[in-house]
């Protein structure tokens, strides 16, 4: 288990902080961690039930007198005794804990109302809007050095009628009568432990405390149109098919002002003329006739950016692979970059002449073109041949 921060480390204050720096810096950390602006990121979650945590105590008087006396075996109870404190917990249990337990004066209710735009005491719900997801077809070029791209996509934006308010005007936006500008109902209920009461999102205003009178015309009271926008973003290099990039903030609008969905690029990776891709290295198919691979040669083969010369030994067998350090593509995470693997094969023709055909014949008969293989050239075939079945 991971030993806990002290408070006022974690909310980045001195020991002597007062009140209103308290709650400046937790306002601070609850924005940036907050779950809907970080969806599916269990360290922004644990970092802001971490902040939770330490604000229950330090906004405390009492409780922050403890503290500073006793460190964390002061707290043996509630949020400080470490007993099952969860971000879910915090808003399902909103009016319980954060009005009931910690009062209406510098507590929960307080503070996230600022936050969240519920008001004084208020608990209302953050909307978040929904992700977009597109694909993006990259060259190797692009693909070996990186690329800014910028894409047009048809998204959800704040209506510019009425600024996404979703109403005529500010008169026209009422409080809830239901939640009365909570954003939550609390019903009872009578059971044989006694008398229980369940917290639930408000039905009639969806959790915004607010409901609209007299809706806009344009965006139908959503605050929502359908508008292009042009999104830029930046590409690293090493990329590869089937990866996804993020670009928070850039998906549809929420609804009341909330928190903006995240766009997700996936990476289509597109076919090369003359190269394969092998993770972070590249493959070039080189073809030599027979006598350039008896005799040596040199060679001249393209490479992203440019062109190589290669020198070809006298005696290549086909088959052989030669590799060039540094010339495939660079990783992603910046570790290293790979090899251009150059694949020899001697090209056997299929077609001859008569007159080629009687050179040929007379090669048969030379001691040098009988084949007799060494133990490493053995070797070396049956290494690629278990490479086909890997």
């Amino acid at each position: 288990m991971a030993e806990k921060r002290d408070y006022y480390e974690v909310l980045g204050v001195s020991k002597d902080a007062s009140a209103d720096e308290i709650k400046k810096a937790y306002r601070k950390l609850a924005l940036k961690y907050h779950p809907d602006r970080n969806p599916g990121d269990k360290a922004a979650e644990e970092k802001f039930k971490e902040a939770a945590e330490a604000y229950d105590v330090l906004s405390d008087e009492t409780k922050r007198k403890r503290y500073d006396q006793f460190g964390f075996a002061a707290e043996q109870g509630g949020f400080g005794g470490g007993g099952g404190f969860s971000v879910e917990d915090i808003f399902r249990n909103f009016g319980d804990i954060f009005g009931g337990h910690f009062g209406s004066s510098g507590g929960f209710g307080d503070i996230f109302g600022d936050i969240f735009g519920g008001g004084s005491g208020g608990g209302t719900r953050v909307e978040r809007g929904s992700d977009i997801r597109i694909k993006l077809k990259l060259t190797l070029e692009e693909i070996m050095s990186g690329v800014y791209k910028k894409v047009k996509i048809n998204k959800l934006v704040p209506c510019p009628d009425c600024q996404g308010k979703g109403a005529v005007s500010e008169s026209d936006i009422k409080t809830c009568p239901d939640c009365h500008g909570s954003g939550y109902v609390v019903r009872q209920s009578r059971s044989i432990f006694g008398i229980t009461q369940t917290q639930s999102v408000c039905s009639r205003c969806n959790g915004t405390g607010k409901i609209v009178t007299k809706p806009c015309r344009k965006c139908g009271g959503s605050g929502l149109v359908k508008a292009p926008e042009e999104i830029g973003f930046k590409v690293p290099a090493g990329v590869a098919q089937g990866m996804t990039l993020t670009v928070p903030g850039k998906g549809n609008a929420a609804r009341n002002g909330g928190v903006n969905g995240d766009l997700y690029v996936l990476i289509e990776e597109e076919a090369h003329k003359d190269f394969e891709r092998d993770g972070n290295d590249l493959i070039y198919p080189l073809f030599i006739s027979i006598p350039d691979a008896i005799d040596g040669c040199e060679v001249e083969i393209p490479a992203i950016g440019g062109k190589l010369k290669i020198k070809i030994p006298a005696g290549t067998q086909s088959g052989k692979i030669m590799r060039v350090r540094g010339k495939g593509i660079p990783d992603v995470n910046g570790y290293g970059t790979g090899d251009l693997n150059i694949y020899v094969q001697v090209w056997i023709p299929t077609r001859l002449t008569a007159e080629e055909k009687k050179v040929v014949e007379k090669l048969k008969d030379c001691e040098s073109f009988k084949p007799i293989p060494s133990g490493d050239d053995k070797k070396s075939f049956f290494d690629r041949i278990k490479g086909l079945f890997k």
